[in-house]
């Protein structure tokens, strides 16, 4: 993905606690940082952007980007006689965009599951500490009654041995959301094998976003966002976090929810005014 000058300087604005009309930034990078919950898009008819965390701002850019200094990024966009060296320094990349060095994705299971990869079964079954990558996907099959489960925290997907008490009753293939610029691989794999999914994340609006517009657009009735027993109770409880509710808006449209599951956690996020991080049930004592 490229960075342009407009977008970089509107970032620098937005690090110096300015906010932006969402009309002046329309760009595909700035709704992914809205989707990330490190901008934040407001307002019900003239749309504003607020940025959330300069720290994360500047995560993302270094990790997804290579750019660790917007300022140095712009002034060298700004010189026409910049070199490529010059960006190379700047964004480790010398045609200012991120090269994918692997495409697929990550998986991770607690139980063994059987699959085939280029015409050779193996098994899934990594040991505590490791994942395994997939990398020719289009050769990757796995039994349609295994569920793939969509893991969007990162501590989660490392510790999902943690967490198999929540996931009684099927047999959970887990994917991991990250690194992002996997995530494409992973839709078209998922749109070529009958499998169902299931949306491992959040409990807020950043996370119901993610999965209606990250997923279930793509995969319509495959798709349903995972939710556990008692989650009621838990974002009425001192777990759940009200800066995490105030810092998010709603970035979908609750009237295109068809699981009545996902509309009522809406309901209860709005009433309750909390949200609550899904790396709550890594640890808890059942």
């Amino acid at each position: 993905m490229n960075l342009s000058l407009k977008i970089a300087k509107i970032l620098v604005r937005l690090e110096n606690g300015e906010t932006i009309p969402a009309s002046s930034a329309k760009n595909r990078l700035i709704d992914e940082l809205v989707n990330e919950n490190i901008i934040l898009k407001s307002g019900k008819h003239k749309k504003t952007l607020q940025l959330i965390s300069n720290e994360q701002l500047k995560l993302y850019l270094s990790n997804q980007l290579q750019i660790n200094s917007l300022e140095a990024y712009i002034s060298l966009l700004k010189k026409k006689e910049s070199s490529r060296a010059d960006f190379v320094k700047i964004t480790t990349n010398s045609k200012i965009s991120k090269q994918r060095v692997f495409k697929g994705f990550l998986v991770n299971s607690y139980l063994p599951i059987n699959a085939i990869l280029n015409n050779q079964t193996f098994v899934i079954n990594p040991i505590d500490g490791s994942f395994v990558f997939i990398y020719d996907y289009e050769n990757f099959i796995i039994d349609p009654y295994i569920t793939i489960v969509g893991v969007e925290n990162s501590e989660n997907f490392r510790q999902i041995q943690k967490q198999k008490y929540l996931f009684k009753g099927i047999n959970p293939l887990f994917i991991s959301r990250y690194p992002q610029n996997q995530n494409k691989d992973f839709i078209k794999w998922m749109k070529s094998i009958p499998n169902r999914y299931l949306h491992y994340g959040d409990f807020d609006f950043a996370g119901i976003g993610i999965y209606l517009n990250e997923y279930k657009k793509h995969l319509n009735e495959r798709a349903s966002f995972f939710i556990p027993s008692k989650i009621e109770a838990y974002l009425k409880s001192e777990y759940a976090s009200r800066e995490r509710y105030d810092n998010q808006k709603i970035n979908f449209n609750v009237s295109n929810i068809e699981e009545p599951k996902l509309k009522n956690l809406v309901r209860v996020i709005e009433r309750e005014r909390k949200g609550l991080d899904q790396e709550f049930f890594i640890n808890r004592i059942k």
